[in-house]
């Protein structure tokens, strides 16, 4: 593996559009030497999303425990305000609350390509949770959502940006969301 060309899906999801981020957000990988080899602007469909996101039992129960101490730590009855408290039900809800808001604009997908790509946009991209990330991070800099006020609003949190966590995910998103097109470019930068 060439660590200097490794890979990474990324999505601008609908908060970073409608904020108009999408240009900062670009410019904070390309910043780091990262390089954007694929780069597109989309309206998902339904299906698109749903095959994005994982389906099987083990993931939306993680996605419902999740929630589950999100409700824990702040004194909320998930029973009184989901009508559960069933991880797999909840995890289930989670997920569709995922699809509705991946769905309510225009995404901007890309592949990135660099030194340690998926380690490097993860890191420039902040803690999965907004309220969490270290200022000067594009979460931490722009976002202010947390799980426990979109819970409280049954809706996903608004992260601004999709970033792969593993070589085998980037790999399969990249195939998902940009197939077998010749859409992919190779060149160099000036700093190469």
């Amino acid at each position: 593996m060439n660590f200097k060309k490794e890979r990474t899906y990324v999505m601008i999801k609908p908060d970073g559009v409608r904020k108009g981020l999408t240009g900062e957000i670009i410019r904070r990988f390309e910043q780091r030497d990262l390089k954007v080899v694929a780069l597109e602007m989309f309206q998902p469909t339904k299906d698109q999303i749903d095959n994005h996101y994982p389906k099987d039992e083990a993931w939306q129960r993680r996605l419902g425990q999740k929630t589950l101490t999100t409700y824990a730590k702040y004194g909320i009855d998930a029973v009184k305000d989901l009508g559960t408290d069933d991880d797999l039900a909840i995890g289930k809800m989670v997920r569709g609350w995922l699809l509705d808001f991946m769905t309510s604009a225009p995404l901007v997908r890309m592949v990135i390509e660099g030194v340690h790509a998926i380690d490097m946009v993860r890191k420039i991209c902040g803690n999965t949770l907004p309220n969490l990330a270290d200022m000067g991070t594009i979460r931490g800099d722009y976002s202010a959502d947390s799980p426990a006020v979109a819970n409280s609003e049954h809706r996903a949190v608004m992260n601004l940006v999709h970033a792969s966590e593993t070589v085998q995910e980037a790999e399969h998103e990249i195939k998902h969301w940009f197939g077998d097109r010749s859409v992919i470019f190779e060149y160099s930068r000036l700093t190469d």
